[in-house]
């Protein structure tokens, strides 16, 4: 393990070890701990009671957050000329087709999401050695493939994320800033627990929630009482 720097030392020596904090506490604390120059992501990490190696426990979904994430999104969408103004209009920052689907070819992944309709899924396929390892692929399960491109655009510019377990059965996401209120960061949190919980699997036997921490870029992992985000 390399060397501690002086601020990981200070907000270490913030966090109380061993214990296991509230929600409302650790959205103050993760404001306490980060001393990072810029806007830090707000990040949770939830630890389910599943096996995702089996098809009937793999969970997989999308939320809206109500304060949305803080970042701006660029959006890419792939669609008939029909569907352009409309995706233009609700925000997309880059719309066409042809022309994406060579840059793409050629190497240009600049978006965080990209929407299409499912007629051109026949055409997107060849992307997926170039979308599939940056998490880009449209998906249907994920809304980003649809028949109405523009209420897609609006929703991803609104906060709505989407969300995997991976192998060891952890869902990792990026809920906000740190520089959102405590109360908007817990809504955030309640909202994307929720969610989970309504996704839980009808296969999975015993605890669901096993763990929940919270922490921003580079600062170390708070732990949460699962109960206290759900009340």
């Amino acid at each position: 393990m390399g060397k501690l720097t002086k601020n990981q030392k200070l907000a270490l020596e913030k966090i109380e070890a061993g214990k296991t904090y509230t929600l409302a506490e650790a959205a103050e604390k993760v404001k306490e701990i980060t001393f990072t120059k810029f806007d830090a992501s707000l990040d949770i990490d939830v630890r389910l009671g599943v096996d995702p190696r089996k098809a009937n426990q793999m969970v997989r979904g999308v939320v809206t957050l109500p304060h949305g994430t803080g970042k701006q999104v660029k959006v890419l969408v792939l669609c008939t000329p029909d569907a352009e103004a409309a995706a233009k209009a609700a925000g997309a920052d880059y719309v066409g087709l042809d022309e994406y689907i060579e840059k793409i070819k050629q190497g240009w992944t600049d978006v965080d999401v990209i929407i299409t309709q499912p007629a051109i899924m026949g055409k997107i396929g060849a992307l997926g050695r170039v979308l599939g390892p940056r998490g880009l692929m449209p998906n249907p399960k994920s809304g980003t493939v649809t028949v109405d491109v523009a209420k897609a655009v609006e929703e991803v510019k609104k906060g709505k994320i989407d969300f995997k377990v991976d192998k060891n059965g952890i869902v990792h996401s990026s809920i906000g800033k740190v520089s959102f209120t405590p109360e908007q960061m817990r809504d955030n949190a309640r909202e994307f627990v929720a969610t989970l919980i309504k996704l839980k699997p009808a296969t999975a036997k015993g605890t669901y929630i096993k763990s929940i921490y919270l922490s921003s870029t580079m600062s170390p992992g708070i732990k949460i009482d699962p109960k206290s985000v759900e009340e």
